[in-house]
């Protein structure tokens, strides 16, 4: 299989899930403003929606959002426990997380990579997202993991959208607990092996 992925971005959720999985695969680095991947393809031939992650399994199947790619992952190796089984009501614990973080913290963040939205705007989505980390720092105030004591593909992608608080100098020192976690998570070795090899390691 191979994931299409921009340094940085959401696609480092999948990157990181497929090295923790032990999955084999193949990565490509797409630039989502000429729309052309390092090999010079062009993107939107891959996938029309224009934006990364983007998973195609050997068969030709695609998969385009971030949650759905990483449970879908997960499944492929169920050892792992990077999710829990389906049909549990765990699993829709899971979704329910993957959800919050897609919808209240990840969209938040997408204004303040516009440098054309408005700083006024910009400020409420500031004030969202603080009011997400506050709700986040009682959960992992609690927990070693979103899930509980086990990393599960929640964890990833919470770890992928915290990372942008740094160049979005949002200071994680008011969220204690939250910063542990960062920190935590990004000690692990398939971690850093995925934020190496995406070159955003100094």
């Amino acid at each position: 299989m191979k994931l299409y992925y921009t340094p940085g971005a959401c696609s480092l959720s999948p990157h990181i899930i497929l090295r923790e999985a032990g999955l084999k695969f193949a990565v490509e680095k797409v630039d989502l403003r000429s729309k052309k991947t390092e090999t010079g393809v062009d993107f939107n031939t891959v996938n029309p929606k224009g934006y990364v992650p983007t998973l195609v399994l050997d068969n030709g199947a695609m998969l385009t959002e971030g949650p759905a790619i990483v449970q879908y992952l997960a499944d492929q190796a169920p050892e792992s426990k990077l999710a829990p089984a389906n049909g549990t009501f765990e699993r829709y614990q899971l979704q329910e997380m993957l959800n919050f973080i897609s919808t209240e913290l990840h969209k938040a963040f997408s204004p303040l990579f516009n440098p054309a939205f408005p700083d006024d705007g910009k400020r409420i989505f500031r004030d969202r997202i603080a009011l997400r980390l506050k709700t986040l720092d009682g959960l992992l105030e609690k927990n070693a993991y979103l899930m509980g004591e086990q990393f599960t593909v929640a964890d990833a992608y919470l770890f992928t959208v915290l990372n942008w608080t740094r160049p979005m100098q949002i200071d994680l020192e008011p969220y204690a607990s939250v910063k542990a976690y960062h920190a935590r998570i990004a000690a692990r070795p398939h971690v850093q092996a995925a934020m190496a090899a995406e070159g955003l390691t100094k």
